[in-house]
């Protein structure tokens, strides 16, 4: 038995390990997975003196406890939670130093979604396809976590970082996605066209790392019947036959059916996975694919 490990004490409502991802492997129908806010998983491996490909915990609203079998430096970063070793509120935002045998408390999120959990040395679960990164749509990688899972943990590499609380963005009030329209728009009437571009959704409680479902006015079709499965990527906006677009996250397939209306720059797609059911969403067109 490793002392370098983390026992999984409460899991959350959906607690999964995840890294920088796969990408290159669509051809085989393998999703690029990875954490949803990049940025976030970025600074907690700073914080921690981790490189930037070290796997983290993402936790989703209710946040996770874990017991170390060493003692770590660990870091909370992404949405803003409460943090408590062995019940002492810690600092968010700010490497902590945890005893052995101490509970490290990761709370709900007072506000954004999906917290992250930086662990020096990261953590060390088997690779797959060079990421440790859960992907829920292909089940490759590490089960979400349960109570009672172990964590193995990598050695320390680098010296934590010494700051009193690293300046990171508020979860959205309002998500602006800028879009490049296409490359199926012309499926669309241009009335519908206009209306994504200019109407305000709502983000809906049944989106996940898979995509961002919306609620909001439905885009009307333009031309019937189906359209042949072709590739999909990351941030692509898929309207499905109910009319609602669907922004797809690091989770999502490969291919589909629906007609994609536009694309979401990479950049505000990190401010997407921090917002909560119910937060106003505008599509903003910048160009043409």
């Amino acid at each position: 038995m490793t002392d370098r490990a983390l026992v999984v004490v409460r899991a959350g409502a959906l607690t999964t390990v995840q890294d920088t991802g796969r990408p290159g492997h669509a051809h085989l129908g393998v999703p690029r997975s990875g954490a949803l806010d990049r940025p976030a998983a970025d600074l907690v491996n700073r914080l921690v003196g981790n490189p930037p490909t070290a796997a983290v915990l993402e936790t989703t609203l209710n946040g996770c406890a874990v017991r170390p079998r060493s003692a770590i430096t660990v870091a909370v970063a992404g949405a803003p939670c409460r943090v408590a070793v062995d019940g002492r509120p810690v600092a968010w935002g700010a490497p902590v130093r945890v005893p052995a045998g101490a509970l490290l408390d990761v709370g709900p999120a007072v506000s954004g979604v999906r917290a992250y959990v930086g662990v020096s040395g990261g953590i060390a679960v088997e690779a797959v396809l060079g990421s440790r990164s859960t992907d829920l749509l292909s089940g490759l990688g590490p089960a979400p976590l349960a109570a009672g899972t172990v964590l193995p943990l990598g050695r320390p590499s680098g010296v934590h970082a010494r700051v009193d609380v690293a300046p990171q963005p508020a979860p959205p009030a309002e998500l602006v996605l800028r879009v490049a329209l296409g490359p199926r728009d012309g499926w669309f009437t241009p009335e519908a066209v206009d209306t994504f571009c200019t109407r305000a959704y709502r983000v809906s409680s049944a989106s996940n790392r898979i995509g961002l479902r919306t609620e909001g006015p439905a885009l009307e079709r333009a031309r019937p019947g189906e359209l042949a499965s072709e590739g999909m990527v990351l941030g692509a906006v898929q309207v499905p036959p109910d009319g609602r677009p669907v922004v797809f996250l690091a989770d999502h397939p490969t291919t589909g059916g629906y007609p994609v209306i536009a694309v979401v720059r990479a950049a505000d797609l990190p401010a997407a996975a921090q917002a909560v059911p119910g937060t106003p969403v505008r599509f903003v067109a910048v160009r043409r694919r």
